[in-house]
């Protein structure tokens, strides 16, 4: 398998798709000629067209009510937000047309459309330019939202939400677009709704998903070294969830800890910990705690930013204590 970056990953899953299937075109900012804000649409306008790769004006509102409309009459577009920050001015479009529109047309239009972009903190991006939107959009009937965390789950998951039914939600970690992986050099897909274990262990579970799946793997490999064995369950899609996976990992280590990017009130992290509380209870032998970001809009200064984000060593901490060594 060749080794590429999470960025390339997802380039190549727009060009086989866009290669597959004329229906598919991508729109949005900067996308064409500029090649993208991260440059995920690098090359694909020489090679589609400006038919098929469309910048826009500044007008998130606008581009996503086009790429909605085009997907009721049998399109299958791809709207690029530059970050989803930015989307926040769009979200009319996603949460009130998209998402609702197989439901109240009683089941005459599919809306066969994926939201895509960086999501997330980066560094010193500050308030307006960091935040994590998982749950937010997985609160919402009608929407599918995906988070990779690496360049394989990226290019499959994309290539899957492309070819799906339904309006899909794919948020990019921000701060994942260097990072490298294995991705096959064969076409393959991973399934929207499947988790992954990322690690295997037997003394404690950290459930995660999008970019906090690699601090959960470098939290498992630090803790190896201190004979501390964890089970790393990446969840790869918010909604739906794979509380199977989780299930299975809890009722085989006992414990918990629940990982994730966004604040704390309401989110996706209190979703996992509301599972595992009803249904693998009498398999706890400690509380599940969890690991979010500080529940304060982001600092811009680099310490306090520091302080904010959930990182290695919180991470550590938590398991240590649900397994009683600190």
């Amino acid at each position: 398998m060749a080794v590429i970056t999470y960025r390339d990953a997802l380039n190549q899953a727009l060009r086989e798709e866009m290669q597959r299937d004329d229906r598919v075109f991508l729109i949005g900012e900067e996308v064409g000629v500029y090649q993208g804000a991260y440059k995920v649409s690098k090359g694909l306008l020489q090679e589609f067209g400006e038919m098929r790769v469309v910048d826009t004006p500044i007008t998130e509102l606008g581009f996503a009510g086009v790429g909605v409309g085009a997907a009721m009459v049998g399109l299958r577009p791809i709207v690029e937000f530059m970050t989803w920050n930015f989307a926040v001015l769009a979200l009319d479009q996603v949460l009130n047309s998209a998402s609702k529109m197989l439901y109240m047309s009683g089941g005459q239009y599919n809306v066969p459309i994926v939201f895509r972009g960086p999501n997330g903190a980066a560094l010193q991006l500050s308030a307006q330019h960091s935040q994590a939107f998982e749950s937010w959009l997985a609160h919402v009937p009608g929407l599918k939202v995906v988070t990779p965390g690496t360049p394989y789950d990226a290019k499959g998951l994309l290539k899957s939400a492309i070819r799906d039914d339904n309006p899909v939600c794919f948020l990019e970690g921000e701060m994942l677009y260097n990072t490298k992986g294995e991705v096959p050099d064969e076409e393959y897909l991973v399934p929207i709704g499947v988790a992954e274990l990322k690690r295997e262990g037997d003394h404690c579970s950290i459930i995660t998903n999008g970019k906090m799946a690699l601090v959960a793997m470098q939290v498992a490999d630090q803790l190896a070294k201190e004979g501390i064995r964890v089970d790393v369950v990446d969840l790869r899609t918010v909604r739906p969830m794979d509380f199977e996976a989780i299930r299975t990992s809890v009722q085989k280590t006992n414990r918990a800890v629940v990982l994730e990017e966004g604040w704390e009130i309401a989110g996706i992290g209190a979703q996992v910990v509301d599972f595992i509380q009803r249904e693998c209870f009498d398999h706890l032998d400690a509380p599940v705690l969890r690991v979010h970001q500080a529940d304060v809009p982001m600092p811009y200064a680099k310490n306090l930013e520091r302080a904010a984000k959930p990182d290695v060593p919180k991470t550590i901490a938590a398991v240590k204590k649900v397994m009683y060594l600190e």
